[in-house]
């Protein structure tokens, strides 16, 4: 191997990469709960993020640990996949490798511990599925609380009512049927963000919000009836690929060159008008003779608008994006009742409104500060992938620790009939799943002990299965009358991320890291390099 290159073994490589994991999941299980602290990070910049999302926390922080990011890594393939329940997944590898790290010094060997992990896990997603719960998506009292569930330990709990209402609104507009299967993509729904007014004045906006002013002045800033026509080509006359020299002896021929290039450009903006548009955005530029033609014939125009934008505009108003202006027609314009240029504090946005059915929303936040704002965002996110997730898989299980305890259980009375050391790697599974009702008391400032005993005792009664951890007050309550319930699909994901990164981790009994390379001759101080200079 290379000169520097470091190498650990054995024992001390499998510590170092269980330990690195552990102080990951250590950072996160303060965060847990609707009691759970925020977390501030200050980036190299100065810049300050406050909020108590996993994801987001685990994204800010700038870590160099392999298995560490590999811990990260399952934050984020939580978040991609279901958009919530990253810190579930997160605390959950982390007391998985603790709980492999007892059984590493019992002399059990990382690969009985990784089979009893994936035996203990399949148990788990079996018993998750038998207790799952159906869901209606038209009912919507159920949707609220799986909405208000995932906004609940985040800053803007308090309006998580009406944020909630906002979130079902908007993935019910969105969601659409194929193949025989009904799907929610949260891209659908834009979300803008301003400073301004309050938190409770966030709407929800039938059509989309572009972040562009209108290109002239002379053109209308409102119009209703809006035909819109998405254009994906420059109203420019094109520049050719090779130079060329033209020259001009007179000033009639100079004035007929220009009077030929307005006369392009008038062509073009007649092709639009022609189609009936009175409402443009282009994806391109648009020249400065042709925005004066357009102004002329009353049509309101914005230019440089972003290709996901253009693509939100189609889904909402029905337009199709044309990329040649000859191809222009009627059919292909969109529609809606409104279209307005609107001074949101110092910036102007164009609001397309009441369009006819969108397949594309926007929920405009609003709140007095930019932190609260961003931590809106992060809540509203978090709610959009649970009511996506319970559109796309309807069902659900009760929150506040009571499914990971009802895991627990069933896990260890499964445990036995495997037998040898396996059982042993089983029965840890078990104890790990307990992490989230044991951090969701100590969260909350309850007895842990106390509040242990209470829920393993409520679990071994009939009908005790939704009992969770009453963060609010001592002891249990039932997490179904309460409301707090989750996707299935989260907890899901949860425990298969966390198993596939402890599996992984596990695995790892030699790490050889290379070093940089020493600097060569000529460096500083060497042949040819900077002077050699007294100690003093």
């Amino acid at each position: 191997m290379k000169e520097g290159t470091e190498r650990s073994r054995g024992r001390d490589a499998r510590r170092s990469n269980l330990m690195a994991a552990q102080i990951i999941s250590e950072v996160l299980k303060s965060t847990l709960g609707p009691r759970g602290m925020d977390k501030m990070l200050i980036d190299s910049l100065g810049d300050i993020t406050i909020t108590n999302d996993g994801a987001t926390v685990l994204e800010e922080i700038d870590v160099q640990h392999p298995a560490a990011k590999m811990i990260i890594e399952v934050a984020k393939t939580q978040d991609d996949e279901v958009g919530d329940g990253t810190t579930t997944s997160v605390i959950l590898a982390g007391e998985l490798l603790k709980k492999a790290q007892e059984l590493l010094d019992d002399d059990i060997h990382p690969s009985l511990i990784i089979a009893g992990y994936q035996k203990a896990a399949e148990k788990a997603l079996e018993t998750l599925d038998d207790i799952a719960l159906d869901v209606d998506i038209e009912d919507r009292e159920t949707l609220m609380k799986l909405a208000m569930t995932a906004m609940r330990s985040k800053t803007v709990a308090r309006s998580r009512e009406g944020l909630a209402s906002i979130v079902i609104d908007a993935i019910m507009q969105v969601r659409e049927e194929r193949d025989g299967q009904t799907l929610a993509d949260v891209d659908d729904v834009q979300i803008v963000k301003k400073e301004g007014k309050s938190l409770n004045e966030t709407q929800l906006i039938q059509g989309v919000i572009i972040d562009k002013e209108i290109v002239h002045a002379a053109m209308p800033k409102k119009v209703e009836n809006a035909k819109v026509a998405l254009i994906d080509t420059a109203l420019e006359v094109e520049k050719t690929e090779f130079d060329a020299e033209i020259r001009i002896r007179s000033p009639d021929a100079i004035k007929a060159f220009l009077d030929q290039e307005a006369e392009m450009l008038k062509n073009m903006v007649d092709h639009v008008t022609d189609s009936g548009a009175n409402v443009v955005f282009a994806q391109k530029g648009i020249d400065d003779m042709a925005q004066h033609y357009l102004a002329k014939a009353g049509v309101l125009v914005a230019r440089r608008v972003k290709k996901s934008d253009m693509e939100k505009l189609a889904k909402a108003t029905g337009a199709k994006v044309v990329s040649n202006l000859s191809d222009l027609k009627a059919e292909d314009l969109g529609q809606c009742d409104l279209v307005e240029e609107r001074k949101i504090a110092d910036d102007k946005m164009i609001f397309v409104e009441g369009c006819d059915d969108p397949r594309s929303v926007a929920i405009f936040i609003r709140a007095g500060l930019a932190r609260m704002i961003d931590e809106a965002e992060r809540a509203l996110n978090d709610a959009l992938y649970v009511i996506s997730d319970v559109v796309e898989v309807p069902k659900m299980v009760p929150g506040g620790g009571a499914v990971e305890t009802e895991l627990a259980k069933a896990v260890r009375a499964y445990a036995p009939s495997v037998g040898g050391r396996e059982q042993l790697s089983i029965e840890a599974f078990g104890d790990a799943l307990e992490v989230v009702p044991r951090t969701l008391a100590e969260n909350a400032g309850l007895d842990i002990i106390d509040t242990m005993v209470a829920i393993k005792a409520a679990h071994e009664k009939k009908n005790g299965s939704s009992m969770g951890v009453n963060v609010f007050d001592e002891g249990v309550i039932d997490m179904l009358k309460q409301g707090v319930v989750e996707p299935l699909v989260v907890k899901q994901q949860a425990i298969k991320s966390a198993v596939e990164v402890a599996s992984m981790i596990l695995r790892i009994d030699d790490v050889l890291a290379a070093t940089a390379p020493s600097m060569p001759a000529g460096g500083p101080g060497g042949p040819g390099g900077m002077p050699d200079m007294d100690e003093e």
